[in-house]
């Protein structure tokens, strides 16, 4: 048995670690706000959901949404920024209730005003209404001075339907 006296010990615990896909750690990052710094280009909506749904903050099953007016057709929506930002974080969120089918969402960055883009993720989700109807994510990128971001939505890699996002949000 050790008889010197205890000296203080300095320690900390370990915070556990995150997922990569966890929503609730991003909230300290703070938020673009697509509608004051940048503009939203996108190739259909239906005039019942809007591009503006997607960037409304409504998030979760039945919440506003993005759709497309045409089905099975490739869409994009590309944000370009009015200044070069920093992305930390894709955040963006998919539903589908009714149809079974597989969509890809497909993300693009140009740091050149649009002149050229480079692949950031390719994600893909398979929905049935007997199963899997929502998707949510959280992508870490490190994406610096960009000038344009770029969604390719592919509704219907199997099965048949329209595009959809029913969230989209960047972090800095």
């Amino acid at each position: 048995m050790n008889s010197q006296p205890l000296t203080t010990l300095r320690k900390r615990p370990i915070a556990a670690p995150s997922s990569p896909t966890n929503m609730g750690d991003s909230a300290a990052l703070p938020e673009l706000d697509l509608a004051a710094q940048a503009t939203i280009h996108y190739s259909s909506e239906d005039p019942d959901h809007p591009i503006e749904h997607a960037i409304d903050g409504s998030s979760g099953r039945g919440a506003s949404r993005w759709v497309s007016a045409r089905p099975d057709v490739t869409e994009q929506i590309v944000v370009e920024f009015d200044e070069p930002r920093n992305i930390s974080r894709i955040e963006f969120q998919v539903e589908e209730t009714q149809l079974e089918r597989t969509q890809e969402v497909r993300a693009e960055y140009s740091s050149d005003g649009g002149g050229t883009y480079r692949q950031v993720f390719v994600q893909e989700y398979t929905f049935s209404p007997n199963g899997s109807t929502y998707q949510s994510e959280s992508i870490r990128v490190q994406l610096h001075g960009v000038t344009h971001l770029r969604l390719i939505v592919v509704p219907n890699k199997s099965g048949s339907g329209k595009a959809s996002l029913t969230l989209l949000r960047l972090r800095s």
